[in-house]
């Protein structure tokens, strides 16, 4: 019975000693927590996936035509392109702080570029916007699919409704100028960011769950 007794004694103190250690630490009762914060750091981390893909895509451009030849079996979203065509005779026009942006359509082609205004281009809110610069021109950028630019829904709209470009089955892109494979390095300190935040989260949520299983072992 003394030796039972002792036996018991010495089980209560480890346990307490365990869940001592958890209260100190912060994991074990906070598994859940640790769960939900590793969904949301990878919804996060989803939400990133293009931006990635394109940082790690070639650098080399596809060279997607100029007026009159231009070649739509290459079209593919999230890719840097190079391509030359005839501006549309209107755009639509936005700012990003006290920059001026003009997203324009290459004449019959499913085309839109979004570029920086050029001069005699300058456009303020509420004032009825130029016609943009009439020259042909080429441009470099991330070609996106009309799916893939939700963030420039407007700017198809109105080009869409002008009448100058044309859908290629039923679909229009985008090209935004300057945008290189490699160049946005903040996309990558985010991701790893995300990617430490899921880990340290993990790394708990297995210390925690080892611990718990200790402490059963005792009982």
């Amino acid at each position: 019975m003394a030796n039972d007794s002792e036996l018991q004694q010495e089980r209560d103190q480890r346990i307490a000693e365990l869940e001592a250690r958890q209260r100190r630490r912060g994991v074990g009762v906070k598994a859940p927590v640790a769960v939900l914060a590793m969904v949301v750091g990878g919804a996060l981390l989803s939400m990133l996936w293009k931006d990635l893909a394109y940082f790690f895509s070639p650098r080399t451009p596809l060279t997607l035509g100029a007026e009159g030849a231009y070649r739509y079996e290459l079209l593919e979203s999230n890719r840097y392109v190079q391509v030359h065509g005839l501006p549309t005779a209107r755009g639509a026009y936005g700012r990003e702080g006290e920059d001026v942006y003009v997203v324009v359509g290459l004449r019959d082609s499913p085309f839109l570029v979004r570029r920086r205004a050029l001069p005699g281009e300058e456009w303020a809110p509420g004032r009825v916007p130029r016609q943009p610069d009439q020259r042909p021109f080429g441009v470099r950028g991330r070609l996106l699919a009309e799916a893939d630019a939700e963030r420039y829904r407007e700017g198809f709209t109105l080009l869409r409704e002008m009448g100058e470009v044309r859908p290629q089955d039923g679909r229009l892109w985008l090209i935004v100028e300057g945008e290189r494979p490699g160049a946005d390095r903040g996309v990558l300190l985010v991701a790893g960011v995300l990617l430490a935040f899921i880990f340290g989260n993990l790394a708990l949520l297995v210390r925690g769950l080892g611990l718990s299983t200790r402490n059963q072992n005792f009982v």
